[in-house]
């Protein structure tokens, strides 16, 4: 079954070759968003098996744009991956207490991202 993933980004080269890979790599749906606003809307209405969120964004970051998911009943069952340049700070914060199913480095290989997808929530 193909899968449908929402990616959030404000970067649009990163959303473009995070695109390509997946959909290059796996065949999956991708969604694109370059706001947590625009994320909150696009996840709300199209309901993805997952959302790769990039922590660092202007006017509503990652963590906003996480609690904001988490708290609406439409979107908190929805797996999220957070994805940054800045994983070793966050590894000092508990990861468990956000609510998240991974943390993802950048930068990443875009055609080794769907693997990592599939075995972080167990699709493989």
């Amino acid at each position: 079954m193909t899968k449908s993933v929402l990616i959030v980004d404000d970067e649009e080269d990163v959303r473009a070759i995070t695109q390509l890979g997946l959909e290059m790599g796996a065949g999956w749906h991708v969604l694109t968003a370059s706001s947590g606003q625009e994320a909150l809307n696009k996840a709300a209405n199209h309901q993805p098996d997952v959302i790769l969120l990039d922590m660092m964004m202007p006017d509503m970051d990652g963590r906003t744009t996480l609690q904001r998911l988490k708290a609406n009943p439409l979107t908190q069952s929805i797996p999220v991956i957070l994805v940054t340049a800045k994983a070793q700070q966050l590894e000092g914060e508990s990861v468990a207490d956000l609510q998240v199913a991974a943390v993802f480095a950048k930068p990443f290989r875009p055609l080794k991202l769907a693997e990592q997808i599939s075995q972080t929530l167990g699709w493989i």
